[in-house]
């Protein structure tokens, strides 16, 4: 969504992760995805450091604005949230609790973005900044676990700002299929 954003061009590679092609095992020292070869060369292998490279080239809406509150909340999301949202996910390969206990450990971040959000329209202040493109693919993860839970869940605020997102055109222009890309194409 940051490479759209700020008008980046882009040649997309989807790729089948069970079946990983060797040109992104050479570029991608983690083998994991997303990985990013800019045009002079360098690899960057991480989703936010992606969206700040973007966002350096090009950001007419200010989305790098509130840089620093941005990414301590990136950083809570990233290192407090996702490891619990992972739990939840997968919870048939984490048995030692049941799946409600990792929603509930999830659910206290979930909590504090409602919270943030009822005192304006997006995660950092009234205008849509880094923070919010970070983690909208975490909380829309998190709701598709169990969707029938998450309607009901208190988070009315968080709610709105995830139906914003989902409806987006920018989310929606960026999220078609693509067909998996062979080294031989």
């Amino acid at each position: 969504m940051a490479l759209k954003h700020a008008g980046i061009e882009t040649e997309l590679r989807e790729v089948s992760l069970k079946d990983k092609p060797p040109a992104m095992l050479r570029v991608s020292s983690k083998q994991t995805v997303p990985v990013l070869v800019t045009p002079d060369g360098t690899i960057i292998d991480e989703s936010v450091d992606i969206m700040f490279w973007a966002l350096q080239k090009s950001d007419d809406n200010e989305w790098l604005e509130q840089k620093e509150r941005s990414a301590r909340l990136i950083e809570k999301n990233d290192f407090e949230f996702k490891p619990w949202l992972d739990n939840y996910k997968y919870s048939i390969g984490h048995t030692e609790h049941p799946k409600s206990y990792y929603r509930g450990k999830a659910s206290k971040f979930l909590e504090n973005l409602n919270h943030r959000l009822s005192n304006h329209r997006y995660l950092i202040d009234q205008q849509i900044r880094v923070a919010d493109i970070a983690i909208f693919p975490f909380v829309r993860q998190f709701a598709f676990v169990d969707k029938v839970w998450f309607d009901e869940a208190p988070y009315p605020n968080l709610k709105i700002w995830l139906d914003y997102w989902l409806k987006s055109e920018l989310f929606n222009s960026v999220m078609r299929k693509h067909p998996i890309w062979q080294e031989s194409s």
